[in-house]
């Protein structure tokens, strides 16, 4: 082993982790995204020590559903870790899934982080990934690896602005020559989103749902404007009715989903406006030629990007891997470190 202990490197496959509230990829280098997984971990409690059972998918169909003695949760909250030790569990499973070869594998990995993360939360998510068995840990600023990962040309000296909405933060930037001019980072993403919809069906229909059946709501009827017709496409969702308790199955309409939503999606829309504002009026030019860009799974969100060019006037695209820009660009910095090194934190 002391032979392999002196070439650290060359055995292993250097990757890249976007480390999501909902989802985690992960990129090996000269092999692209190798992994997508949700981020939710299942373990049980004997004698207080924690015993993982599932990670990933298997760990996401427990969710809402597991008996008293098994828990199932999410480490990351709003982009960040909330959960030291489960977070570490879950990084660790991750690793030896994508290196099914031997156990001296010690890669560099770069992990994504949100532009708002304070210097607590990036050490907590350096400390989790070296414990998990990377050699070297470094940071990228999300903003930065989406417009990368969406083919923006972030190194040209031209404004360029990306909006990426995650499942915990979204993130709006403007960048030029390879580095942020202005960031702002909120805590509304795809989870806020279901938020919103299980409290208006505890409110207007008396059901309660959970977080699985308020996803799927939103992807599958989910809209950020009020639909042409006032009602849009309908579907049958199952929860508990509050008023006698039992189960009960109801239609509801995107007309509905479109109120549950405005919030959400004006806090994103007033996002953008604040960084529209803020932004220095050469690179606000480009910014009218060039439009938005829309990156994330939030980007999906039905008719948001025709909610954003209402509000703003300018042209709103969505990137065409939105799910996975976040992780090609963490990826291309790794591949291309070089030229890119300005934009990847190595310190502590």
């Amino acid at each position: 082993m002391a032979l392999f202990d002196r070439f650290p490197g060359l055995f292993s496959s250097d990757m890249a982790i976007d480390l999501g509230t909902a989802n985690t990829l992960v990129y090996v280098k000269g092999r692209g995204i190798v992994l997508s997984e949700p981020s939710v971990v299942a373990y049980h409690v004997k004698d207080g020590v924690k015993k993982v059972l599932a990670v990933g998918e298997d760990a996401k169909l427990m969710l809402g559903r597991t008996p008293g003695s098994i828990e199932a949760i999410r480490p990351m909250r709003e982009g960040v870790i909330a959960d030291f030790d489960v977070a570490e569990e879950m990084i660790k499973y991750f690793i030896r899934k994508v290196h099914r070869r031997s156990t001296f594998s010690k890669p560099k990995i770069i992990v994504c982080v949100p532009h708002g993360a304070t210097p607590v939360e990036k050490r907590a998510i350096r400390q989790s990934v070296l414990s998990a068995g990377a050699r070297r840990a470094g940071l990228i600023a999300e903003p930065i690896a989406a417009a990368i990962g969406a083919g923006m040309p972030i190194t040209d000296p031209t404004g360029n602005m990306v909006v990426d909405i995650g499942g915990g933060t979204t993130e709006v930037a403007v960048l030029s020559l390879g580095d942020i001019v202005y960031a702002r980072s909120v805590r509304v993403g795809g989870d806020r989103m279901d938020e919103a919809i299980i409290s208006y069906l505890r409110r207007q229909q008396n059901l309660l749902v959970g977080e699985a059946t308020a996803e799927r709501i939103k992807t599958s009827i989910g809209t950020a404007r009020m639909p042409d017709d006032g009602r849009g496409t309908s579907m049958h969702i199952r929860g508990r009715d509050l008023l006698n308790g039992i189960p009960k199955e109801i239609e509801i309409t995107q007309a509905q989903i479109a109120e549950a939503l405005a919030e959400p999606v004006q806090q994103i829309c007033e996002a953008v406006m604040t960084a529209l504002e803020a932004t220095p009026p050469d690179l606000a030019a480009d910014i009218v030629d060039r439009g938005v860009m829309l990156t994330g799974g939030g980007a999906l969100l039905g008719d948001l990007d025709l909610a954003l060019r209402e509000q703003t006037g300018l042209g709103v695209s969505i990137a065409n891997e939105s799910l996975n820009c976040v992780a090609l660009g963490t990826g291309k910095a790794l591949e291309y470190e070089k030229q890119l090194r300005h934009a990847i934190d190595y310190d502590s």
